[in-house]
């Protein structure tokens, strides 16, 4: 039997189906089943009340955060606090069409660090030698996660967060302003908050759609997004046609119309220039 504070199996199996469009045997008795349901309700908030963020808490989130896996323990993430209103207002003016950005309690940007490998390796004489992609990769993941984890710690205490990828639109300028050096780049912004309201379980693909087998597998993956499509668009319709202007409105404005849309247009093309100035040669 589930523990009396945990959601039951029917509750976890009917958001898994609201989410997924698919059906769950969910086994009955997992231990800390609401953990799991916290992952599967997961939703971006935008609107936050007026209520601070204590600093012991937000000091725990972090020590939660950097707790996340890391490649080879090299430890390539790091979190700046952007505690400066003007500094959160200026990157906000460069993202007009994300106002939350300034409202947010708190702001953050991940960053890879790959800098403190090199100095570690200056200061012990040793050389670095992994000059290539791989190496930005690590740090990029190691990044990743770590954002990962503070979202997953921020929604157990009741905050509610939004992803910023767009300050890497303009990575030099965000790099400017919080004084990042050579070999470490921001990730993603994140705003933090006690939410206005509860979130929305937006559809997501099919599992038989991500998950695979033994070997990839898109045998029948046009008609599983048309299905997905269908499915997104009774629960949520997107309520603009992206890029109107230059296409015509379709009938079915789906999930999948509105990303080919999204990338027919150029989007951070100078984010690989900016990364090599940071030091990452990317072969």
């Amino acid at each position: 039997m589930s523990h009396p504070n945990d959601p039951t199996t029917e509750l976890l199996a009917s958001t898994a189906l609201a989410r997924f469009g698919e059906t769950f045997n969910v086994p009955e008795g997992l231990p800390n089943a609401s953990e799991l349901l916290r992952m599967l309700t997961h939703s971006s908030h935008r609107r936050w009340t007026e209520r601070a963020i204590d600093a012991d808490l937000l000091k725990l989130l972090f020590a939660c955060a950097l707790s996340a896996p890391s490649k080879s323990d090299l430890q390539q993430a790091d979190i700046i606090q952007v505690a400066d209103r003007e500094k959160i207002k200026a990157i906000a003016t460069l993202i007009p069409d994300m106002p939350w950005i300034n409202d947010a309690p708190v702001f953050l940007v991940f960053c890879g660090n790959n800098r403190r490998i090199r100095q570690i390796g200056e200061w012990r004489g040793k050389p670095f030698v992994n000059e290539h992609l791989d190496h930005f990769m690590n740090a990029a993941v190691d990044a990743g996660l770590v954002l990962a984890q503070f979202i997953r710690a921020a929604e157990a205490v009741g905050l509610g967060v939004v992803p910023i990828s767009a300050v890497r639109n303009h990575s030099r300028e965000t790099s400017d302003l919080l004084g990042l050096p050579e070999a470490v780049f921001p990730i993603a912004g994140l705003c933090v908050g006690y939410p206005v309201e509860g979130g929305r379980i937006i559809p997501r693909l099919p599992l038989v759609t991500t998950v695979h087998t033994d070997q990839f597998d898109e045998a029948d993956v046009r008609t599983q997004i048309d299905e997905y499509d269908r499915r997104r668009h009774v629960l949520f319709p997107l309520r603009k046609q992206r890029y109107s202007s230059r296409y015509p409105d379709v009938e079915l404005n789906g999930w999948s119309e509105d990303k080919a849309r999204h990338y027919s247009m150029p989007e951070r093309d100078n984010f690989g220039e900016y990364i090599r100035a940071q030091k990452f040669s990317l072969k």
